[in-house]
């Protein structure tokens, strides 16, 4: 599916060799998986993207998505925080990966969100639909998340919402979310390195984000080994 790709493309680091791409880019907001309104609000963030200074653009980018764990495109840190659960979880992913003959590069993490899109773009649609439908849960909430904070990026998160489950309510969501304590402020980060310093065990995620008990289609899990 063209559409994740390009939904990929948006949610990553925008990098300088983005803007050597531009007409590219744009050429693929004419997807017809998108409905006019939709290609409306992405063209504009496009375009608002593309008209950025590159450092400012990526400032932008660090701001929301890179300070704090609530905005964090790493989807099983939404699942598993930072417990043993998501080690054996990156390894079933990876597997999965490989066992489709798709590699990662030497920096990319498995549950990053644009490597998985960019995963499901080459995948079967019915398979398509029940991984996005795993994850709906975290893209909701990332969605009313960035609109909470006013951010361009919600546009591009509304769209993989309503990709994943045909539709985009989050009004209740969002008023929850106006009540978290934001952890992306200085002093915010300040206490998280504070408490990793002598932690040992990870919080627990928000029930809503308990991963489901069954695989996705065509994920597959990887015994660990158990050494004598």
């Amino acid at each position: 599916m063209k559409l994740l790709k390009l939904m990929s493309v948006l949610l990553d680091y925008p990098g300088d060799e983005l803007w050597q791409h531009g007409d590219e880019l744009r050429a693929a907001l004419d997807d017809p998986a998108l409905s006019p309104k939709r290609q409306a609000q992405l063209r504009g963030f496009v375009d608002n993207l593309l008209a950025s200074d590159p450092l400012e653009a990526q400032e932008r980018w660090l701001g929301l998505f890179d300070r704090g764990r609530a905005m964090s495109l790493l989807l099983f840190e939404h699942i598993h925080g930072e417990s043993r659960d998501r080690g054996q979880a990156m390894v079933d992913l990876l597997s999965t990966y490989r066992g489709h003959g798709f590699e990662l590069g030497a920096k990319q993490l498995p549950d990053y969100l644009p490597v998985v899109l960019e995963y499901l773009s080459l995948r079967p649609t019915e398979e398509i639909r029940d991984w996005l439908a795993h994850v709906a849960h975290i893209l909701e909430l990332l969605a009313a998340r960035a609109q909470e904070r006013n951010s361009e990026y919600a546009a591009v998160l509304e769209v993989l919402v309503e990709t994943a489950i045909g539709r985009v309510e989050l009004d209740l969501l969002r008023k929850r979310v106006a009540s978290e304590a934001r952890d992306d402020t200085p002093e915010a980060m300040d206490r998280v390195w504070e408490e990793e310093a002598v932690r040992f065990g990870a919080e627990a995620p928000a029930d809503d984000c308990n991963p489901p008990t069954r695989l996705p289609s065509g994920a597959k899990r990887v015994e660990p080994t158990v050494t004598p």
